[in-house]
């Protein structure tokens, strides 16, 4: 990983508020002393210009730390009549450099094909988005051993929509759906795996993106754990859920990035 700087990106899901904003960032000039990991906040989409305030008040104060913005999803369509959507335009617009394609609540839940995560992902570059790619088997899926399958299927959509040097400029997140919000983690051994597997595949068309592609485990997180999977060589930080609601555990897990 000495090529490829270990990023922490803080998902909020429906969680969060202005005052939370205020809280981190306090704790960030306090505690942030470097630059060595990247700092990613994906708050809800009504809260994003509240963040971004707290960042432009406070960055002359965070010791030359990385702190970002980036969004949780971002419609498919450029503009046009999708009541209640954000294209990505809006989000480079309000501040945003990262946004959040695939998550496995979007897939479960809104019945986001990987055809339409494809076509977020080309959405977020053509606007000047760097997407974070969501990839991960479910629990049966892993039982019947057929996560690489699952996975390579994922990448693959994308991939022959995008092309592979696409991935010059995207973050890929394995989120194992059977950990998301369980309080189950994969094992560090389990994360290295997929993680390997991922950077594999990307590598038999395109070594260069295969090595600098950062890779992130996302999937019950913690501060405990938190050291032994990024102690990974393909693991590149964490796609944080429920620990970045937490001030005091998030900065933790960025304080661990650094240091790994």
């Amino acid at each position: 990983m000495a090529l490829r700087r270990p990023m922490i990106a803080g998902n909020w899901k429906m969680n969060g508020s202005a005052e939370l904003a205020k809280e981190l960032f306090k704790k960030f000039t306090a505690k942030l002393e470097n630059d060595s990991a990247e700092v990613v906040l994906c708050p809800p989409s009504i809260y994003i210009e509240s963040v971004r305030q707290q960042l432009e008040a406070n960055k002359a104060q965070l010791n030359g730390a990385l702190v970002r913005m980036g969004a949780q999803n971002v419609s498919q369509h450029n503009f046009g009549a999708y009541t209640g959507e954000i294209s990505a335009k809006m989000l480079n617009d309000a501040g945003c450099q990262y946004v959040i394609v695939g998550h496995s609540e979007r897939r479960r839940m809104y019945g986001e094909t990987s055809a339409i995560v494809a076509d977020k992902f080309a959405a977020a570059q053509k606007a000047g988005l760097t997407p974070i790619l969501c990839v991960g088997e479910s629990g049966p899926a892993r039982e019947a051993r057929r996560t690489f399958e699952v996975i390579a299927e994922e990448l693959d959509v994308v991939i022959e929509k995008n092309g592979t040097l696409a991935f010059d400029n995207a973050i890929i997140a394995y989120e194992p759906l059977w950990a998301v919000g369980t309080g189950k983690s994969a094992t560090p051994e389990q994360a290295q795996e997929v993680h390997a597997f991922i950077r594999s595949r990307l590598s038999e068309v395109s070594p260069f993106i295969g090595e600098k592609i950062r890779i992130l485990y996302g999937g019950s997180v913690t501060p405990s754990n938190a050291a032994d999977l990024f102690s990974q060589p393909d693991v590149d930080g964490g796609l944080i859920g429920g620990a970045s609601l937490n001030s005091t555990e998030f900065l933790s897990l960025c304080s661990i990035a650094m240091s790994s």
